[in-house]
């Protein structure tokens, strides 16, 4: 997979993408990653890449032109026809499946905008599509670009040290993750589930996919409401409410 990204602070983005999965990734190719700086392609001594709004208003706009002919040099650096993403708080939010889909391209271009953002024309002529991190506002495009950059890594075949790892982590099917134990079994009183000991594998998958659906309940109850659920499933989840109630009582 080829990305690059169109920053003003490339170094953020190369250094960062060092470590973990993604160094793991780049080290063995399976990733392609370059950044390309807008301030490159301003042609005034300052390298100016932002002005002042139309209208007034506070903050500073980033220009068409620098980032128009970033993203050209961007798309060129990965193959010429990848999907240019945006990073900003007006996107849709990033998801599982929006991490996947896009982990399925073979080139993408991370755009991260400054300031109070990018003139809007820009995005009419070169974005493709508008992701956040979430609904709250960063200094800049980076952050959110380095988390996608990070979750397409570990879709990659081969970037992780298990092939199933990817698949078994929380949202993969929807639900959020169990939890894990490892050495030593004992800490201050508290100690591991001894299923988990058992090596029964069949009651510890059944453990797992009760703790998955108590923990989603718990935490995350919109994410049940978007999944079909199994009779299996169903059980686990009137038992756990059943049981709740009677508590409370």
């Amino acid at each position: 997979m080829r990305v690059a990204v169109v920053s003003l602070f490339p170094e953020m983005i190369s250094g960062a993408c060092g470590y973990g999965i993604c160094g793991r990734a780049l080290d063995a190719g399976l990733l392609e990653l370059s950044t390309v700086n807008p301030r490159e392609f301003a042609h005034d001594r300052h390298r100016t890449v932002d002005d002042r709004p139309y209208g007034g208003g506070p903050g500073m706009v980033m220009m068409v032109e620098p980032l128009r002919a970033a993203i050209g040099a961007a798309r060129k650096a990965v193959g010429g026809t990848a999907k240019t993403v945006h990073m900003s708080p007006q996107g849709v939010p990033i998801d599982d499946a929006a991490v996947r889909r896009l982990a399925a391209e073979p080139a993408l271009v991370l755009v991260c905008s400054r300031y109070e953002g990018v003139d809007e024309r820009l995005i009419e002529l070169e974005i493709d599509e508008e992701l956040s991190l979430g609904d709250f506002v960063l200094s800049g495009g980076e952050l959110p670009a380095l988390a996608l950059v990070d979750a397409m890594a570990r879709q990659l075949p081969g970037a992780l040290g298990h092939g199933e790892s990817a698949q078994q982590d929380s949202f993969a099917d929807g639900l959020l993750d169990w939890p894990h134990y490892t050495r030593p079994e004992r800490v201050e009183g508290l100690e591991v589930p001894p299923v988990l000991l058992s090596g029964h594998h069949a009651r510890i998958e059944k453990w797992r996919l009760h703790q998955a659906l108590v923990r989603t309940a718990e935490r995350r109850p919109d994410l049940l409401a978007e999944r079909s659920l199994s009779e299996e499933e169903q059980a686990v989840l009137a038992a756990h409410r059943a049981g709740h109630a009677a508590n409370e009582e």
